[in-house]
């Protein structure tokens, strides 16, 4: 349910007061993966996507973990498609809070690779298709109210653009 594409709602909770953007490559895994080597983690993917990893900041840091803070719906924007014919390795990443440019960087900067954490996370849980894994933000994140616009751009695969409301 956290789930939501281009174009929907981002629900701010009346129970945060800092909610957060973060712009991140999103792997969308293409089969039933478990116990993967580098190989076989690689051949599992099924492409790539843009993602939002909304954050209930003050959430997260009073929990002490990231569940809730993470977990409401509409907190997991992605799209607006999965590019199947992409090497993640060096795209230009950008977010844009209200048509500024809030976080820029490049895949490269990565601290994992896509490659790395499908084979690391099947090997403590048995991945789907479909299944999707936001694999970390630039520097810059910082907060959204309702009433904003936000647009996460990856190079080569898109725009995802969603708007914050109350609720």
């Amino acid at each position: 349910t956290a789930v939501i594409g281009t174009g929907d709602a981002i629900a701010k909770p009346s129970v945060t007061q800092r909610l957060d953007y973060e712009g991140e490559l999103v792997v969308v895994v293409g089969g039933l993966v478990r116990k993967a080597d580098r190989t076989a983690a690689a051949e599992a993917i099924l492409g790539y996507t843009v993602g939002n990893d909304v954050t209930a900041r003050d959430l997260q840091l009073s929990d002490g973990q990231w569940t809730r803070a993470k977990g409401f719906d509409t907190f997991a924007p992605i799209g607006p498609w999965i590019e199947t014919d992409i090497d993640p390795a060096s795209l230009l990443i950008e977010t844009r809070l209200n048509g500024e440019t809030r976080q820029t960087s490049s895949t490269k900067n990565l601290i994992f690779d896509p490659v790395g954490l499908v084979s690391y996370v099947s090997n403590v849980m048995t991945l789907l298709p479909g299944d999707c894994i936001f694999t970390g933000t630039p520097a810059g994140v910082g907060p959204m109210q309702p009433g904003d616009s936000v647009e996460v751009e990856i190079e080569g695969i898109g725009v995802l653009s969603n708007v914050v409301k109350a609720g």
